[in-house]
């Protein structure tokens, strides 16, 4: 096996890698503060093609690889999540899933604006009494003639307070369980659609994350992602690619601790010389690194084999294996990171304290890490 970047997605790194720096760092210490969407980064992103990173030229996307996808998001994760979560939310979460799944009309309508930045979409699963177990959802979907209404809620949902298109899944017959959901692309202006209250974080404090509410909301007919009845077909479709997103994203953030410590641990003197030169340190610099590196082979694995197209048992694995142990050494590093900066570490002057913040949604979002030790124990006890 071989993680070899080809020369054009070295090319995209170093591409994104510049805008980080240039563009989006400058701005990750307000977006944290305000609590604000980074709009203007998220246009710009637009205009860079990356919104739309897998999306096919035809519908105004890129035409790149999941690769692709993970490369952008470490490079924007290391610098500011908030800027991250936005580029994933619409790039893996609306338009991957609704390329994948949606009929030519539901892409023709969304995917171009979406891929522009015109419009911000999210996801809604997650409702007040079904998080993990998410197929035991109450939201219902009535089919009525060349319609759907919709009736529930959905909490905890990423872009919520400022999105204008979402895939909402609901169960269109509750007989059939988990074989009775459906899912919809359902859009704000929709009679009986209503953003509820926007939730104060700990962290990805720069995505904004509310509840959505449906009062009788008509739906298209038109708008049914996939088949009736089969929402959990486009659900799963979707569970490994944004697991390895996440993966990535938790390898930038990381990243970005561990590169901000290692300058300043250099620069840092105390006994008459820099504290990188004390071997406490120097342990923690080894294993910080030496961790990064293993969750990023981790990531590229997974990623490699959605690219091939693999969907089965040893790629889900493979994801649930790249999404739990990327997401641990998130948070064992950017704790590590200011424990090395000691007092200056915890204040927000310096954005280690808000990278450990930010790490500690890695280990719950997309999937628990208990979920993915289920996943896995599951795999290893047939």
């Amino acid at each position: 096996m071989e993680f070899e970047l080809t020369a054009e997605q070295l090319m995209l790194k170093e591409t994104v890698r510049k805008f980080a720096e240039k563009d989006v760092a400058p701005l990750a210490y307000e977006i944290d503060r305000d609590e604000r969407f980074p709009h203007e980064n998220f246009r710009k992103m637009g205009a860079m093609g990356l919104l739309g990173i897998t999306i096919p030229g035809e519908y105004g996307g890129a035409g790149g690889t999941y690769m692709d996808m993970v490369v952008v998001g470490e490079e924007l994760a290391a610098v500011c999540v908030s800027t991250c979560v936005a580029f994933g939310a619409n790039a893996d979460l609306f338009n991957d899933n609704l390329y994948r799944n949606g009929s030519d009309y539901l892409k023709a309508k969304y995917l171009p604006d979406m891929c522009s930045g015109e419009m911000i979409g999210g996801i809604a699963m997650t409702e007040p009494d079904a998080g993990s177990d998410v197929t035991s959802m109450k939201t219902r979907a009535e089919h009525r003639g060349d319609h759907f209404i919709l009736n529930g809620s959905k909490i905890f949902i990423t872009n919520g307070p400022v999105g204008d298109a979402f895939i909402v899944y609901a169960k269109t017959d509750p007989v059939k369980g988990p074989h009775g959901i459906s899912a919809f692309v359902v859009e704000k202006q929709f009679q009986g659609f209503t953003a509820g209250k926007k939730f104060e974080k700990l962290g990805w404090r720069g995505s904004p994350t509310g509840e959505l509410i449906f009062e009788n909301c008509r739906v298209p007919e038109e708008n049914l992602l996939g088949r009736e009845n089969a929402g959990v077909l486009v659900l799963m479709s979707g569970l490994n690619t944004e697991r390895i997103s996440l993966g990535g994203m938790s390898v930038g953030i990381a990243r970005g601790a561990y590169e901000y410590c290692l300058r300043y641990a250099k620069e840092r003197v105390q006994f008459g010389k820099p504290i990188a030169m004390f071997q406490l340190i120097q342990d923690k610099l080894v294993t910080m690194a030496m961790e990064i590196e293993a969750a990023r082979l981790l990531v590229y694995k997974a990623t490699s084999m959605a690219d091939r197209g693999e969907r089965g048992r040893e790629a889900n694995l493979a994801a649930s294996y790249a999404k739990l142990y990327a997401s641990e050494m998130c948070m064992r590093v950017t704790t590590e990171a200011v424990q090395i900066m000691g007092g200056y570490g915890y204040t927000k002057e310096f954005p280690v304290e808000r990278m450990m913040r930010d790490a500690k949604l890695q280990a719950i979002g997309g999937g628990t890490s208990e979920i993915q030790k289920m996943i896995i124990i599951r795999d290893l006890l047939k």
